[in-house]
Formats: C-alpha cells, sequence, structure tokens
C-alpha cells in the first residue's frame, strides 16, 4: 500500500455534502481498518467517518469546520509519514459534476472548499450551486447576505434560495432587501421580522453554556415554525384500558418470539395511520397557496437524545407495515438514534410526526408543528383514573387507563373541524382495540 484516499461518504439520496466536524486522529497516528477516524455533520445528524484501510494517518486535507463535497478526499493513510504527496488529480470535483461545493486540491496544501468572492464584503460562505441559481435568477448578493439559511452554521442551502425565489415572485411590489442592518427593510421577503431579544446582564451567579450545533439548529427549527404556521391545538381524552390489558397479556410472548420489546408506540402510529386514511388532508403541506396532499404516509417519531437534544427518525411507508414491523422499525430508529447511527435520509420525508411526551410522565402537551408540515400529535401519559363506564344495563363507575392526546395544526389549511375530527378518530381507534387480536 502507498496510499489511499479517505473520501467523503456517501450519506443519503440527499445528501451533497457535511461539515468536518472533530478529527479523531492526528496525522501521524497509527488507525486500523474500521476504525473511526473523525466526526462529520450533515444538517441534523453526526456521524463518525472509520478508516477504510490500516496504516497512518498521513494527512488531513481539511480542517474542523471544513464543508466537504460528499465524494471529495478528506485524509491521506499511507505505510508512513514518508508517503506524503499531493492528491492525485483525481480528487479535484468540477462543478459540472458536483451539485454542491466543489473541491480544489493544490500541490503542497490542503484541500480548500470554493466559493466565489462576496461583493458585499461579506464573509459568508455560499456553495456554487448557490451562486449558480443566484446568477441566473439575478438575485444579488445583497439579497442573498439577507436571507436567513437553514442549513449548517446557518448556511443558505438551495431551498432556501428557491424558495426566496418563488415568494419574490409571489410578491413583484415588495423591494429587495438591503443589507442586514437593525431596520425592517433589512429583511429577506421570504422571511418575517424576527424580533430581536433583549440583551441580558451577567454576574458571577451564572453559568454560562454555549448551545451545541444541533441545538442551535432546533432553535432555530421551532422559531421559524412558529413564524410559519398559526398554531392550534385540540385535546381529546381516551380509554385505552383495552389496549394496556392486550400489551401486558402478549408483550412477553411477543419478545420471546420477535426478539423485540413491543411499547405503546407502534400502537399509537398504527392507530394514526388509520386515522389519516380516513383524514388524508392531515397528511400533507402548504407551498405558497398550494396544498401538497401526500400519498405515501411517513411518520416521524420524536426521539429523546441521552445529550438532551431531540431527532426525529422517520418510519417511511408506515401505512405498508404490520404491527411487528412497525414495532422493529421504532425500536431500530430509537436505538440508533440514540447511538448516533442515524443516516440523513432517515430524518427526512416525513409527513406527520408523533411526539410521547407521556414518556416524562406528563399528562399532555401543545407541540411545534415540525415543518414542512401541517400537524403533529402529542401521547401523554397513561394512567389509571375512576371513570363513568356506560354498559347496556346502565352507567357505572370503574378503575380504567385513560390518556390524552393532543394535536398540534396549521391553522392555515386545518381548520378545526378537521383537527378535532382527525385527533377525535385516533382515540376512537385506541379506545376500539381489539383485547383478543392477534400480536401480528
Amino acid at each position: 500500500m502507498s496510499q489511499v484516499e479517505l473520501k467523503m461518504p456517501k450519506m443519503g439520496e440527499s445528501v451533497a455534502e457535511a461539515t468536518i466536524i472533530k478529527w479523531l486522529k492526528k496525522e501521524g497516528d497509527r488507525v486500523e481498518q474500521d476504525e473511526p477516524i473523525l466526526e462529520i455533520a450533515t444538517d441534523k445528524v453526526d456521524s463518525e467517518v472509520p478508516s477504510t484501510a490500516a496504516g497512518v494517518l498521513v494527512k488531513h486535507l481539511f480542517k474542523e469546520g471544513d464543508v466537504v463535497a460528499v465524494g471529495a478526499a478528506i485524509a491521506i493513510i499511507g505505510e508512513s509519514m514518508s508517503d506524503v504527496t499531493a492528491p492525485p488529480a483525481a480528487t479535484q470535483i468540477s462543478v459540472a459534476t458536483q451539485p454542491a461545493e466543489f473541491v480544489v486540491s493544490k500541490p503542497n496544501q490542503s484541500a480548500t472548499v470554493v466559493a466565489a468572492p462576496s461583493p458585499s464584503g461579506s464573509n459568508r460562505f455560499y456553495s456554487p450551486l448557490v451562486r449558480n441559481i443566484a446568477q441566473q435568477e439575478n438575485v444579488s448578493t445583497l439579497e442573498l447576505d439577507a436571507i436567513v439559511g437553514t442549513g449548517a452554521e446557518g448556511r443558505v442551502t438551495k431551498n432556501d434560495l428557491l424558495q426566496y425565489i418563488k415568494n419574490r415572485a409571489e410578491n413583484k411590489n415588495i423591494k429587495p432587501a438591503a443589507p442586514a442592518t437593525p431596520s425592517v427593510s433589512a429583511a429577506p421577503v421570504s422571511q418575517s421580522v424576527q424580533p430581536v431579544a433583549p440583551a441580558q446582564s451577567v454576574d458571577g451567579d451564572v453559568e454560562i453554556i454555549e448551545m451545541d450545533r444541533m441545538r442551535k439548529l432546533i432553535a432555530d427549527h421551532m422559531v421559524m415554525s412558529k413564524h410559519t404556521s398559526p398554531h392550534v391545538t385540540s385535546f381529546v381524552e381516551a380509554d385505552v384500558t383495552n389496549m394496556v390489558m392486550w400489551r401486558n397479556k402478549i408483550k412477553n410472548e411477543f419478545e420471546k418470539r420477535e426478539k423485540e420489546k413491543i411499547t405503546f408506540t407502534p400502537l399509537f402510529i398504527e392507530a394514526v395511520v388509520r386515522a389519516i386514511k380516513d383524514f388524508p388532508m392531515i397528511n400533507c403541506s402548504l407551498d405558497g397557496t398550494r396544498i401538497l396532499v401526500k400519498k405515501n404516509i411517513n411518520i416521524g417519531m420524536a426521539t429523546a437524545l441521552p445529550s438532551g437534544n431531540l431527532i426525529v427518525p422517520v418510519i417511511k411507508n408506515a401505512d405498508r407495515m404490520n404491527l411487528v414491523g412497525l414495532t422493529k422499525s421504532v425500536n431500530d430508529l430509537s436505538n440508533r438514534a440514540r447511538k448516533n447511527k442515524l443516516s440523513p435520509d432517515e430524518i427526512q420525508g416525513g409527513t406527520f410526526t408523533l411526539t410521547n411526551v407521556g414518556t416524562f410522565g406528563n399528562v399532555m402537551g401543545t407541540p411545534i408543528i415540525n415543518q414542512p408540515q401541517v400537524a403533529i400529535l402529542a401521547t401523554g401519559a397513561i394512567r389509571k383514573k375512576p371513570a363513568v363506564i356506560e354498559t347496556e344495563f346502565g352507567d357505572t363507575i370503574g378503575i380504567r387507563h385513560m390518556m390524552f392526546l393532543s394535536l398540534s395544526y396549521d391553522h392555515r389549511i386545518v381548520d378545526g373541524s378537521l383537527g378535532g375530527s382527525f385527533v377525535r378518530r385516533v382515540a376512537d381507534y385506541l379506545e376500539q382495540f381489539d383485547i383478543n387480536r392477534n400480536a401480528l
């Protein structure tokens, strides 16, 4: 082995680049095949890149914080440090073949991400793809500087720019945004004016904790969702006694047979899928004045991470799975989410989200919509309560397993009738659970 290029791996169909967060190995360190060398991040998922060969890490081709295109060489692995050579020309990626940032390797220098200079004097990075689209659509650099980006570290993505162009076309009377200043005119036409939080003084009794990258992304996404959608929340209480008794009856046999623990989450998802089929307008998104009704039912499930952050892996085509399939998907995605092993494609494409606030002992919640979806369901803690039981012989009082369901929805396209009917239908399916059903 003379030298081997370690390349930025392909992490999903929709991912063209990643940011280097941390080098786990220094130049000159010995590495084994499949041993993690560096940590990388896309917009939401952090992951480790393993070595593709055993040897010595001869050279880092990028620094921490650099944005690198998928397929680009990021390190050189050789038999010894004497293998230091310039990366071959094959590592160069042209704009014509690479849709995002491209890489140019120079002799005796680390490869660098190339971006056109900013005439405005801004140090903000724009990918060649974004700059090409901006040039074709006559979007000035001043406008680019004013667009609020949803990419890593606030970068403007292709979707951000296309949405800005679309909104600008629909609002021809609105003047292009000026450079970012405290004035209202600095706001891009695709974004509402963001309120500025008042400055706070800090004394010696305050611990200052800097947000990590994921927390910043979550914060931006939550604020954006509240600014985008007028939120309304509807509540129902459901008697889930039959469901609880059924799970208690079959859970040991199910685990022995399927080698999987069955939780309440797949049962909730099953009921949500059935209700979506009854009310398909819940399974949609809004594009300007166009309502996009999704044919696929892809259920996101909010998962708490050990770091305290939150991630939403997605069960694709949940309507095509039986209960065993849903259980295995729920367990697999949640376990890999906590171990930081999800791929970017596994947290994209959701059409409806479920968050189980009952996990934390909460009886109900008012969740924030996971954009660009239009609704999110929170399931509360299941608790034993005295309740009125209606029978053919009259009403009685009994101890029942009760829970609250709360649905937050986008009131621009989901009114109270649809939102209330949908969450009521989910509750109906849970209440009508067949205690004698097969576990398949």
